[in-house]
């Protein structure tokens, strides 16, 4: 009796193992499902990238406001009828004191 025992304890470890460790097991399944998570986090984070240049195609397509904006800002581009200063960190100048 003790011998029909531990082979059925023995049949019951050999067909667990599979389900534990084997290629479709449960080990593995956690894994990929945890890949499928770090996976879609980064498309959302590409999918908002994505949406943020769409919008900027479609305004430099349709408005002339975002292309003067980016003109100024990249290429220090100014209007004929603009003046233009340019201040300098540390010059010296000290403010004058307020009057009162």
């Amino acid at each position: 009796m003790r011998w029909l025992a531990l082979i059925f304890l023995a049949a019951i470890a050999a067909l667990q193992y599979p389900m534990w460790f084997g290629k479709g097991g449960w080990l593995a399944v956690r894994d990929l499902d945890r890949q499928v998570a770090m996976q879609r986090e980064g498309n959302e984070k590409l999918k908002a990238r994505n949406e943020a240049l769409d919008a900027d195609v479609r305004d430099l397509k349709t408005g002339t406001e975002a292309i003067e904006e980016r003109a100024r800002s990249e290429l220090g581009m100014v209007r004929p009828d603009e003046v233009f200063f340019q201040l300098q960190a540390g010059s010296g100048l000290k403010a004058a004191p307020a009057a009162r």
